[in-house]
């Protein structure tokens, strides 16, 4: 620039030109110390020297300033300031000056001098957390590249990608200040911090709404499900425009639902409040409510009016609604759909439209128009990233096969089928269709992600009953034995064909457990009879003391039924069972010594139409189930009253056992005796023993889940005098998991979150012949990774149980609430939390708030 300003003087009072001339043997140069500025003239460029820069490749630098060698130019003219224009106007530097070096006849050699723009070293932020930094460097990448040239206009935008950052998360009142200073530590650069001041996230005070008429305020706040106001209950204020615009479309969307069709948002006005949160006015235009008038059928041959009309369930005279109308045509989750209808029955290429026909007085008549199409036969069922699991485990469970025709809904099922093996990731479970329209054919394509679904146990409980409990189990759920032989398909053991082998060990001083089972979902390999064995061993008491003892084993055998639709299962267990009690008190039963058969069998039938066993987010399982012994007092008559000399022959056992020098109270005596009786009556048990489970799951919104669960329980005798007997009863209360009490002391344990088990006066008998329990839970996943499925929920219960039919009542129950978080590691299984609050407990009014909660844990299964 400087430049320039002296070639303006010179052409205004140096108006000549000296020359002088050099002569030698090869060639004559003219050198212009001075040109006249009044006389321009026409130059070749000979050469052009770059001064003062170091990483810049010269050849660009002249390319830049269009001052190629072998150019002619005129000096003085618009050349040379066009040059500088140039290189000023690519913002690499600070200073340009164009000289002449020197000329030779009409040659000219020109020198530019340049003065470089620092370049960007490094930059930090101030003002926010270490979390944020990686977030910002998101946002901020190829605005600031290390190396890059820094001006005014990189800051600028640098400034405004950190604020529409900050802005879309609420903070409308952020503050940016970008610091420029030399990095001493490397020449020519320059380093910038980053000052950021967030403030206070911005709130809004209140919405306001001008022009609806039908809907009132408090509604249209409801349907804004991101911006809310300050006050609204379980929701933070925040303003995001963002979602902003997502809940105007909501708003919209739900008064074309209400048949607004023309509804429309006019104006949205956004201003300060005195506090410097936020006040929004939405401006809407409702228009007419429009109504369904005439529904015709065009193109239908397959199915009748009539049948069309009842499938989509709209009639003459209902409020318009586009969302119902394209459900009901397209898909709608609960199958009801015209489009099911054919794709159902093989129609893959059917087609409806609907037109509106002729609009009056906001009523609409719709002509539906069909393309039916032929039905399409299924060529290939491919099934794809199944990489440890056997393809025949996956295809066995499909309800498509080749030669069949195309069905949505046996599509759906099968989708279902193959998460429930639970060998899956869920969520990425693909299905593709591609149809040949020549044929007429369709394949179906599975594609599958394995996840580990082998479970791990390692755990350590403190008891109240020898202290530390130590447990250990394996579950693997997709076992082999068919594979034992083959060491490449061992991982850690071989798997593959889908059957499940369990083994668990548990021991501390006072209790010791062994346990395993085996089940063949496919049982002999051609239906889907599931055949489970296994074996339970328990011995619970320290040595030298009374203990209680339980050898049981199983076989079970489990049936789909078709009727009265494919989500049934029965199931028939034989069940034998030896118990051996020694001088056994903990367990509060009618008998305390003596040997015990219990010989039974199970009956259930069971209708699951759940999915995603881990998340279920829709479906339900109900289970209703029989225990039944063989009724042995009708085959036999046994008088179970003691002689006296037997009872004195008891009276002299237990003295033995207590020792010549101690003297028996008279309680003792009756309590001897009466456990003698209770041993003969009950030496062979007889009972029948009910239960009804049920849980319904309910995907309210998003992942949003709702479930709610019922469970009673009755238990039964045969013989009158018999009565019913000591084991097999329920007991309500507590964790529903001491770790080891539900499987050995003969009695079916249900949670009652919030209470412990002294809560419950029939548990000190031994527990309760009759038991309800009612759940309900709000469920929302923190995540669905199937590598770690973790959700919180929100918990109401309530429960009792009863000693007589004639008292049972289902409404007579203690109440409580809580929270509680699941997390489901495939190789550990399920780890739980929960803290529950009972209404109903018994305790001083003089207690803390605290004596109503209970933390409780959950490991490995969730409690019943």
């Amino acid at each position: 620039m400087n430049k320039l300003v002296v070639l303006f003087f010179l052409t205004l009072f140096f108006p000549f030109i000296t020359i002088a001339q050099i002569e030698n043997d090869s060639f004559k140069v003219e050198t212009y110390s001075v040109l006249d500025y009044s006389s321009p003239k026409e130059f070749e460029i000979g050469g052009v020297s770059i001064v003062g820069v170091k990483d810049r490749d010269p050849n660009a630098i002249a390319g830049y300033a269009g001052l190629m060698v072998g150019k002619k130019i005129v000096i003085p003219g618009q050349d040379i300031s066009g040059a500088i224009k140039a290189l000023w106007k690519i913002k690499l530097f600070t200073d340009v000056r164009i000289s002449i070096e020197k000329t030779i006849g009409e040659i000219v050699f020109l020198e530019i001098n340049l003065k470089e723009r620092p370049t960007l070293s490094r930059f930090s932020y101030k003002g926010v957390k270490k979390s944020s930094h990686e977030d910002l460097n998101d946002e901020l990448k190829g605005v600031l590249v290390k190396g890059g040239i820094i001006t005014d206009d990189v800051k600028i935008l640098a400034e405004n990608k950190i604020k529409e950052f900050y802005f879309g998360k609420g903070f409308l009142n952020t503050k940016v200040d970008i610091k420029e200073s030399p990095d001493e530590e490397k020449a020519n650069t320059v380093k910038l911090l980053i000052d950021i001041k967030k403030n206070e996230r911005v709130r809004v005070d209140d919405i306001y709404f001008v022009g609806n008429k039908d809907v009132n305020d408090k509604t249209l706040r409801k349907k804004m499900k991101k911006v809310k106001k300050v006050g609204t209950i379980f929701k933070k204020s925040k303003f995001i425009e963002s979602e902003f615009e997502e809940d105007k479309k909501s708003i919209i969307a739900y008064y074309n639902k209400l048949g607004f069709r023309d509804a429309r948002i006019i104006a949205d006005t956004i201003g300060r409040t005195k506090n410097g949160n936020l006040a929004i006015q939405l401006r809407i235009f409702e228009g007419d409510k429009y109504r369904f008038n005439n529904i015709t059928w065009k193109g239908n041959s397959i199915y009748a009016d009539d049948v069309l009309n009842r499938v989509l369930g709209i009639q003459k005279g209902d409020v318009y609604n586009s969302e119902l109308l394209d459900k009901r045509l397209k898909f709608s989750l609960d199958g009801r759909d015209v489009s099911s209808l054919y794709m159902d029955k093989g129609y893959l290429f059917f087609r409806v439209d609907p037109n509106e026909v002729a609009v009056d007085s906001a009523k609409i008549d719709i002509e539906m128009r069909i393309y039916e199409g032929p039905q399409a036969t299924i060529d290939k069922v491919v099934i794809k990233g199944n990489d440890r699991t056997n393809e025949k485990i996956v295809r066995r469970e499909l309800r498509t096969f080749p030669g069949e025709k195309f069905s949505r809904s046996d599509i759906i099922r099968s989708q279902r089928e193959i998460i429930n093996l639970g060998y899956f990731n869920p969520e990425s479970l693909g299905i593709n269709t591609p149809v040949n329209p020549q044929q007429g054919t369709v394949d179906i394509e599975y594609t599958v992600e394995e996840k580990p679904s082998d479970q791990l146990e390692m755990s350590a409980g403190y008891s109240g009953y020898g202290g530390l409990l130590g447990t250990l189990g394996v579950v693997f759920n997709n076992f082999s034995i068919e594979n034992v032989s083959n060491r490449s398909s061992w991982n850690p053991l071989p798997q593959g064909d889908g059957q499940k082998l369990s083994l668990r060990v548990q021991s501390n001083n006072y209790y010791k457990s062994i346990n395993f089972s085996f089940t063949e979902p496919w049982f002999g390999g051609r239906t889907r009879n599931s055949l489970t064995v296994g074996g339970v061993y328990s011995k619970y008491g320290a040595t030298g003391s009374g203990f209680f003892a339980s050898t049981r084993g199983f076989a079970g055998l489990g049936i789909p039924l078709k009727w009265p639709d494919d989500y049934f299962l029965t199931n028939i267990t034989l069940n034998m069972e030896k118990l051996e009690l020694e001088e056994f008190t903990d367990g509060n039963f009618a008998v305390n010594s003596g040997t015990f058969n219990n010989l039974s069998l199970n009956l259930s039938l069971l209708r699951s139409s759940i999915s995603e066993p881990i998340y279920p987010r829709s479906g339900s399982k109900i289970l209703l189930s029989l225990k039944v012994t063989p009724p042995y007092s009708m085959f036999r008559t046994v008088d179970y009253t003691l002689t006296e000399e037997e009872k004195q022959g008891v009276i002299e056992t237990l003295q033995s056992k207590k020792g010549d020098g101690t003297v028996l109270s008279d309680s003792d005596k009756e309590i001897a005796i009466r456990n003698e009786v209770n041993r003969l009556k009950f030496n062979w048990l007889e009972y029948h023993k009910w239960k009804i489970e049920s849980e319904w799951y309910f995907n309210i919104i998003g992942n949003l889940v709702f479930m709610s669960s019922i469970k009673m329980g009755f238990l039964g005798s045969y013989d009158k005098d018999i009565g019913l007997i000591p084991f097999e009863r329920y007991e309500i209360g507590g964790d529903g998991l001491s770790n080891y009490s539900a499987n050995i002391l003969g009695k079916d344990i249900y949670s009652l979150r919030g209470y412990e088990t002294t809560d419950f006066n029939q548990n000190a008998a031994g527990g309760a012949p009759i038991f309800s329990k009612y759940t309900v839970e709000l469920r929302y996943p923190v995540t669905l990774n199937p590598s770690s499925t973790i959700y919180g929920l929100l918990f109401a219960q309530a429960g009792n149980s009863w000693s007589k039919f004639r008292d049972f009542n289902p409404f007579d129950v203690k109440r409580s609430f809580g929270v509680g978080l699941r997390a489901y590691l495939p190789m550990f299984g399920l780890l739980g939390f929960d803290y529950g609050f009972g209404i109903d407990k018994d305790v001083d009014e003089s207690s803390k708030w605290s004596s109503y909660g209970k933390f409780s844990v959950i490991l490995g299964f969730e409690p019943e």
